[in-house]
């Protein structure tokens, strides 16, 4: 059995610089915000994997749907010699491809970026279990900072960036990073990316509304990575999660909205935040795409579209893009 290699690159000074820098200015900023990697710790990670799991959150069904539709003929058509997923999670979505890739004989590494270590771990155990000799590469790091980090191409390359998480982003960082991500492709090689469509307003609302407060429980986890990184007080029980979709925008805005007014104090950063209703902390987006809009993105990052999937019901779409 091959063994397991993961490096973290959370733990270093530049991780905290980077969270103290952009703390300070989203919430000096009009209205404050902060970026939604803070909703993602442990804990966090923990929680996102519960709400792809509830009957609200259309969006992992869907995917993984399409992923199972799809992964024979794409892995015969490209055959890969391996897969690297940002955003890896449970890496559970991900097994079609997998079952393809090692069917198919061609795939011999996966590499698993994301922002937990034990979550990381997890499903590299679980990887190396299910399919011998398969070689699995963690990376723990912010894809924002350590895209570098990627290990040199083992072969052919599938990357992945699935779930809608390129929507968390506003264009030109969409644009920035699909052009970072861009970098790591060889001619041959090719992205396969998830997006979230435009659909019934009550559809969107209600998958991050969800009956059981694991959404609100998962937002007000982003105060408690600040209190744990910068050595905070926030109450997160003090606050409430506001989630809506902005039909201007095409976005779900999800915000942390206090009861009454707040007092904070970040002491690692000398930072005292006051909050008072109605004011909001604005803790992520998530825009919803057309066929166009992608088409569009893609292009200004330099690349192209070379296949579209939709879901039925056009709930969900996978783009697969290369190098223009």
């Amino acid at each position: 059995m091959a063994d397991i290699r993961i490096d973290n690159y959370l733990n270093d000074a530049g991780f905290f610089s980077t969270m103290a820098d952009d703390v300070r200015r989203g919430l000096a900023s009009n209205p404050k915000r902060l970026q939604p990697k803070y909703l993602y710790d442990d804990y966090g990670s923990d929680l996102f994997e519960q709400i792809t799991e509830l009957p609200e959150y259309y969006p992992m069904r869907e995917e993984g749907a399409l992923l199972n539709s799809i992964s024979r003929g794409l892995i015969a058509s490209m055959a890969p010699s391996e897969i690297v997923e940002l955003g890896s999670g449970s890496s559970t979505k991900t097994r079609a491809l997998l079952d393809a890739g090692r069917s198919n004989g061609c795939l011999t590494r996966y590499v698993a970026f994301d922002v937990s270590e034990s979550i990381v771990r997890l499903a590299a155990a679980d990887l190396l279990q299910r399919y011998d000799g398969l070689e699995v590469y963690g990376i723990v790091g912010d894809f924002h900072r350590h895209l570098d980090k990627i290990p040199p191409h083992a072969g052919r390359r599938l990357i992945l960036f699935l779930g809608g998480t390129l929507g968390n982003l506003y264009r030109d960082e969409r644009i920035e990073l699909l052009g970072q991500i861009r970098e790591l492709l060889a001619p041959d090689d090719r992205l396969l990316v998830g997006f979230d469509l435009v659909k019934d307003k009550a559809v969107i609302e209600a998958a991050y509304n969800d009956s059981q407060g694991v959404t609100a429980e998962f937002n007000k986890n982003m105060l408690r990575v600040l209190n744990n990184g910068l050595d905070g007080d926030f109450d997160p029980d003090a606050f409430e999660h506001y989630a809506y979709f902005n039909t201007k925008e095409s976005r779900i805005e999800m915000h942390l909205r206090p009861k009454s007014k707040q007092v904070a104090h970040l002491k690692k950063i000398n930072l005292t935040v006051e909050i008072t209703p109605p004011e909001t902390i604005w803790t992520e987006s998530s825009h919803k795409f057309t066929p166009e809009s992608v088409r569009e993105m893609l292009t200004a990052s330099g690349l192209s579209l070379r296949e579209w999937y939709v879901a039925p019901g056009d709930m969900f779409a996978l783009a697969l893009a290369g190098r223009a």
